[in-house]
């Protein structure tokens, strides 16, 4: 069995939505002949609280090594903790090398300091390296003054092509995350239409591999005994949740959303028990979801709880409820991880959506596009809230007749990404042996 190196500096506990990224890949790697070796920090030294149900979502088939970091400091300067840990995973991973073949190191980002990590090993141990890009490293702050933004991407514009200049792999959750790097870094020549990349120093060729998150099917059979539900003083309460963080360019949904509650209230074609449930919205700039719901006249119907909550308790918030909500982007490559979670609850789906998303496509695989709003590149906010208010209307009427059909979504699971990520390192391993691309 091969041995793969995960440099990860999160894991559960933890509660870092990238936690699932290696979590999920690493647990179905031994089906595909590959030993999962996952190099992370203590959970003493994270600053997020800790979710100790999430550790049951873990194969036990996973290694896992832990290290120290430097604990934070007062006044805090340094919290990121790829930096702090940085020492001591580097040294961890060369007594890991040292003590057994690693076949390939596979770092996801953010943290993205760490992918230095993988640059450093490979100029001491020749080992082959993947970096994954869970979000972009380089990414546009036009919208954000100051310092802390601006000398972050000054950073990132330096040593991200330090990090991948050696690398074997370049990975993410959608090509569209990590195209610009591969542009901005390699040298590009295009066969029969397919983009391919190279090396400028040794002329090899960068492999590359986009995979969605998946669900692990596993995930959704863990039932919790006494958590509390949101609207448990809402004895008559239907809810409808949203879960996740919220994105700036989701703006334009949400009002438009709330402007369309408004108006079927008015109307008297909404159920006076529906409560709208934005759970673990995180922090964001501008105007909050609540105070854009009052705004729209709509603020005693929307509950907004920015607090992160913990993962399992989302997947059973999500199966509790009246309907599941997912609001997208104006961004046509939005990938919608909590996609699978809504559809794996088994309740009625309501999205708001770019129609050239993935996600609508997996949607409309399934037969769950019953009640969902297309946004289409220069639509208005009067346009939006016309479609919104014809899906919600639909639900009104059908969401009895919600009858997804779940087995579309098998080519999404864990097992079949992680499948993906196996082949493309089996390929790339392949090469280094031969000197010349496999036999197609």
């Amino acid at each position: 069995m091969k041995n793969l190196l995960i440099i990860y500096p999160h894991w559960p506990p933890s509660n870092l939505v990238g936690v699932h990224r290696p979590r999920l890949v690493a647990n179905y790697l031994p089906e595909f002949g590959w030993h999962p070796i996952v190099l992370t920090v203590n959970p003493d030294y994270y600053e997020e609280p800790h979710d100790g149900d999430l550790c049951k979502t873990v194969s036990p088939k996973i290694e896992v090594v832990h290290v120290k970091a430097f604990k934070i400091t007062r006044p805090r300067i340094i919290g990121d903790i790829g930096l702090r840990a940085f020492p001591f995973l580097y040294k961890m991973a060369c007594e890991i090398i040292r003590s057994r073949k690693i076949d390939f190191i596979w770092i996801p980002i953010p943290s993205f300091y760490t992918a230095l990590l993988s640059r450093a090993l490979y100029e001491k141990f020749k080992i082959p390296y993947g970096i994954d890009y869970i979000d972009p490293w380089v990414r546009d702050i036009s919208t954000r003054r100051d310092w802390r933004h601006r000398l972050s991407n000054l950073a990132a514009k330096i040593l991200e092509p330090i990090a991948i200049k050696k690398a074997s792999l370049i990975s993410g959750v959608a090509y569209e995350y990590f195209k610009p790097v591969l542009f901005r870094n390699f040298r590009h020549s295009n066969d029969g239409g397919k983009d391919m990349f190279f090396k400028k120093s040794t002329n090899q060729q960068i492999h590359t591999v986009a995979f969605p998150y998946g669900f692990d099917p596993n995930d959704h059979k863990i039932k919790l005994d006494g958590i509390e539900y949101p609207w448990k003083d809402l004895p008559n309460c239907k809810p409808i949740v949203y879960a996740g963080a919220f994105l700036p360019k989701s703006r334009l949904f949400a009002e438009a959303l709330f402007q369309s509650i408004d108006q079927l209230r008015k109307a008297g074609q909404l159920d006076k028990d529906l409560r709208f449930y934005f759970l673990g919205t995180g922090a964001y700039q501008g105007e909050s979801i609540q105070k854009i719901a009052e705004r729209c006249n709509v603020g005693n119907l929307v509950v907004e709880i920015r607090d992160r909550f913990p993962f399992l308790y989302i997947l059973n918030y999500l199966s509790a409820a009246s309907a599941v909500l997912i609001l997208g982007s104006v961004e046509k490559h939005y990938t919608a991880s909590k996609t699978f979670q809504a559809l794996l609850s088994g309740r009625p789906v309501i999205a708001v959506l770019h129609e050239a998303t993935d996600t609508v496509r997996i949607l409309t695989q399934c037969n769950a596009e019953n009640f969902i709003a297309l946004y289409r590149d220069m639509d208005q906010m009067e346009d939006m809230r016309k479609k919104i208010t014809k899906a919600f209307k639909k639900f009104t009427v059908c969401s009895q007749d919600w009858q997804p059909d779940l087995t579309k979504l098998d080519k999404y699971s864990s097992k079949v990404q992680a499948g993906k990520l196996t082949e493309t390192l089996g390929q790339i391993l392949l090469e280094g042996m031969t000197g010349q691309p496999p036999l197609k």
